[in-house]
């Protein structure tokens, strides 16, 4: 059994305002404080995590560096696929090749992107029916085999209800 938990980036700085490229846009000091509240109420209810795969972009990566310094024995890595134009069977074949994890893996990327994965994930159908709010996280496990439509939700939180329970 494989349990895969999705994560959307925390608040980032506004888009108009910052200037520069968008993979560059980092998080805000407000999305950082945030985030770290929210780290804090899910080790309450996942106490361990094998794997942290980002998109690259920045936002994504000071996500994942936030849940790496509590989850500091994770396994911490970039992929292409959770990019803003990365792919769901990207994501798939990366959750098959580490498919003897016996904690979960955590995702951290960018919505419309990881809605669609766990909506593929669940249901086997391109669609966006699970939008995760910034800081929001999903738990997904599989309890056979690791492909599109064989995955089961066990839980979803806002960021709001991940800091109540810190």
């Amino acid at each position: 059994m494989m349990q895969v938990l999705i994560i959307r980036h925390a608040p980032a700085e506004d888009r108009d305002k910052f200037g520069k490229t968008d993979e560059l846009r980092p998080l805000s000091r407000k999305g950082k404080k945030k985030m770290r509240a929210n780290v804090a109420g899910l080790q309450l209810i996942v106490p361990e995590i094998e794997r942290i795969a980002d998109s690259p972009l920045v936002r994504a990566q000071q996500t994942a560096g936030l849940l790496a310094s509590t989850y500091n024995n994770a396994i911490r890595e970039t992929i292409a696929a959770l990019a803003p134009d990365g792919s769901v069977s990207g994501v798939l074949a990366y959750l098959q090749k580490h498919a003897d994890t016996t904690s979960p893996i955590a995702l951290v990327g960018h919505e419309p992107n990881l809605g669609e994965l766990a909506t593929w994930l669940l249901s086997g159908q391109i669609g966006n029916w699970m939008p995760l709010k910034k800081g929001g996280v999903c738990l997904l496990e599989f309890p056979n085999k690791i492909e599109a439509g064989q995955a089961e939700l066990c839980w979803m939180l806002t960021p709001k209800q991940l800091r109540q329970l810190a």
